[in-house]
């Protein structure tokens, strides 16, 4: 292991790779704690150390730009309006037919997906920045009204100085989706991925020291044996795919013989990712919204379905809200991977260039096999996203973590997806160099 870490550095090409991306790396942290402009810094880190930690969705946006959110820094906004533009562009393929007929057509219809969503991502950067003003303005942002520090987080809120402030903050989140360009094309790995990779990962110290301060040093040693059995879990599930073996038949074209091969499709257990928890988590925000626009501003009693979701849809140590939030996930699990894959396109392409399953025969029986298996399938996925998804609830229930607990939900899966798809980009180029990778 230590032998093939020294060849890596010893490889000039890897070793400027991997320069390059630590460097971009480094920029990006410090851009997440550089405030934007009329932002009262000292009254911003008060209110910090005072909560610790936002439920829902904003809580989840905070976990991804690495806690630069709460702090009004110029990149607050950190990767989400990119995912979220992502996501809409991937989604728009189904209803728009235009989409999808550029998908199909290779590297020039990508490229231009690819502008549309550079397009999307900072239309979207512009309407968050403006929300996320809007509320630091209104002094709503951590949740209280009856910190004096929290009410006062703008130095200035005259019209010019926010719009100084929405316009820092698009233009940090641009800054963002350039330097995740900049290391899918110089360095090493996907660039949005190792982003938000290093955003979660500032995020465990703080979380960890939290455990430790609250409830001491032997719980916060039962914590790190737990998390580390469930990464290893994590780790064994994401490497787990359905293998449906398929062969070509031999094909003679001109004088040449084509086909003849065995292949086959992987089928993951986990084919949708971390995409249904954040659907999950943004639906289940919607309630304590509505919620918190009907509360009476006079000090009067709300209406009682006011009452009802604040009390079991605002916290997720409430079984309400832990049963809702899990079937949530099975469903969009389905959803989602009903989109992403399509037995029939896939049936399709294997007949066309004359590939089959043993056993089956080609076009409309293949499709019925192919949604048989992604079906069942797709069961135990959803299940163990649900479970995962449920970790850091139960540890905010029961050990006082908070919501962005790191061996659980969101950010585990995250840190072994990247972390794995790493590792094996770096153990490619080892071997195109050395003839022996990273890992034996």
């Amino acid at each position: 292991m230590f032998s093939a870490i020294a060849r890596i550095f010893r490889t000039p090409d890897l070793r400027r790779k991997i320069g390059f991306t630590l460097a971009i790396v480094a920029i990006y942290r410090l851009g997440s704690n550089v405030p934007a402009p009329f932002v009262n810094f000292p009254n911003v880190e008060e209110c910090l150390a005072l909560n610790s930690g936002t439920e829902g969705l904003l809580g989840l946006v905070n976990l991804f730009s690495g806690g630069a959110l709460l702090q009004l820094s110029i990149f607050a906004l950190g990767v989400m309006p990119y995912i979220t533009a992502t996501i809409i562009t991937q989604l728009l393929r189904v209803v728009i037919p235009h989409f999808e007929a550029l998908h199909k057509e290779g590297q020039a219809g990508q490229a231009k997906l690819t502008q549309y969503t550079r397009y999307l991502t900072i239309a979207l950067a512009l309407l968050q920045s403006t929300t996320l003003v809007t509320v630091a303005r209104s002094g709503q942002l951590f949740g209280t009204t009856e910190i004096a520090a929290c009410q006062n987080l703008l130095t200035n809120d005259v019209w010019w100085a926010q719009l100084l402030i929405i316009m820092a903050m698009t233009a940090g989140t641009g800054l963002i989706m350039w330097f995740a360009e900049l290391v899918t094309e110089r360095g090493i790995g996907n660039g949005m991925s190792l982003l938000i990779f290093t955003s979660i990962a500032a995020t465990f110290p703080g979380a960890m020291w939290l455990i430790w301060e609250s409830r001491g040093f032997e719980v916060f040693l039962m914590v790190l044996a737990v998390g580390i059995i469930v990464m290893g879990l994590v780790v064994f599930v994401e490497q787990s795919q359905r293998r449906i073996p398929v062969q070509y038949a031999k094909r003679m074209v001109g004088r040449r013989t084509y086909g003849g091969t065995n292949t086959y499709i992987p089928i993951k257990v986990n084919m949708a990712g971390v995409i249904p928890v954040i659907f999950a988590s943004s639906l289940l925000y919607i309630p304590a919204l509505i919620a918190q626009f009907n509360t009476p501003q006079d000090g009067s009693e709300p209406a009682a379905w006011v009452t009802w979701i604040s009390t079991y849809f605002t916290t997720g140590d409430q079984p309400i809200y832990m049963i809702a939030y899990f079937l949530l996930i099975i469903g969009f699990t389905y959803f989602y991977v009903a989109i992403t894959f399509n037995p029939v396109e896939v049936a399709d392409n294997m007949k066309k260039y004359g590939g089959f399953i043993p056993g089956i025969r080609a076009g409309r029986p293949t499709a019925e096999y192919l949604d048989y298996v992604l079906t069942r399938i797709t069961l135990p996925g959803s299940i163990y996203l649900g479970l995962i998804a449920l970790i850091p609830l139960i540890a905010l229930a029961t050990v006082g973590a908070n919501q962005n607990f790191p061996f659980g939900g969101a950010s585990i899966l995250i840190i072994v997806g990247v972390g794995l798809e790493t590792v094996k980009q770096i153990d490619a180029q080892l071997q195109q160099r050395h003839y022996e990778g990273l890992l034996r």
